[in-house]
């Protein structure tokens, strides 16, 4: 089975490169889909072909977040209903958007069958985009450090509560440790100013720098901005109904930062790398 799946995958011809970014943070309550959403939405704006893959696949938000119908997600096409092609659901500025399924526990425990199902789904795939952004779920579950190594670039979002630092810091350990991923892009998110991003970044960085061999970019500060709740409300994106708010620029910036984060063409250049490294880790938890 497995080498069907690789075989699928090979299969996948795509011209042009495509960025994989997984957004992660640890811990929940971070405004890790809000960073998400918005980032997708700006990068749109700026003439990207862009798709965001829900990937907490037990409490899925991001149709939620911007009031979209969804009729059928992940869940059913796991169990062979539909091809994910057909789940697929167009939010603002033509973001594709692969909605999971919410308040099913069987999606948080998935098997490598379905795991792997999932992986083949995406060999499916006919769209044409120039960026994959992951929203991870929370936590340091198999799916989320799945996700996370196998992304070009995993950004990881924070905030300045002692749990955000120490969870943030338990899954960069993980993910380094125990998989090989040694570059973070990190996220300062709902700070006060920006003092107060690098000062967080600073924090996290020391203890770091101090059991781990990582390195640590400060990708963004995005200020606390009562906007954010505002457009959340709204069910808009904040770059679409406070395009000038202090959140809005910030987020606007840091998506034209991440397209210029080089895609490298060997390895990890294309859709089909990321997709053959879940292969390969499925491959990993059945020999284990």
């Amino acid at each position: 089975m497995i080498d069907d799946q690789a075989s699928s995958l090979r299969k996948m011809q795509q011209s042009s490169l495509i960025k994989v970014i997984a957004v992660t943070g640890g811990k929940g309550g971070v405004g890790k889909t809000n960073v998400t959403l918005n980032t997708a939405i700006a990068m749109a704006k700026l003439g990207k072909r862009v798709m965001v893959l829900d990937a907490d696949l037990g409490l899925a938000n991001v149709d939620v977040m911007l009031g979209l119908r969804v009729e059928k997600n992940l869940s059913h096409v796991l169990s062979g209903e539909c091809l994910l092609e057909e789940v697929l659901v167009e939010g603002p500025h033509g973001i594709k958007i692969a909605p999971a399924s919410s308040g099913t526990q069987s999606m948080t425990e998935l098997s490598q069958v379905e795991h792997a199902g999932l992986i083949r789904a995406f060999s499916e795939l006919q769209q044409q985009i120039d960026v994959l952004i992951v929203d991870t779920a929370a936590g340091i579950s198999d799916m989320v450090l799945s996700f996370s190594r196998a992304a070009q670039d995993v950004m990881v979002v924070v905030c300045d509560e002692p749990t955000s630092l120490t969870d943030a810091y338990a899954l960069i350990k993980i993910l380094n440790r125990d998989h090989g991923v040694f570059r973070f892009k990190i996220v300062a998110n709902m700070v006060r100013n920006m003092r107060e991003g690098q000062e967080l970044f600073a924090k996290l960085s020391k203890v770091t720098g101090r059991f781990l061999d990582v390195a640590l970019e400060l990708v963004a500060t995005i200020p606390h901005d009562e906007n954010i709740r505002k457009s959340v409300r709204k069910q808009k994106s904040i770059i679409d109904a406070f395009p000038s708010s202090p959140a809005a620029v910030a987020i606007n910036s840091l998506a034209k930062r991440a397209l210029t984060w080089p895609i490298p063409t060997q390895p990890g250049g294309h859709l089909e790398f990321f997709l053959e490294q879940l292969v390969q880790q499925n491959v990993q938890r059945v020999q284990g």
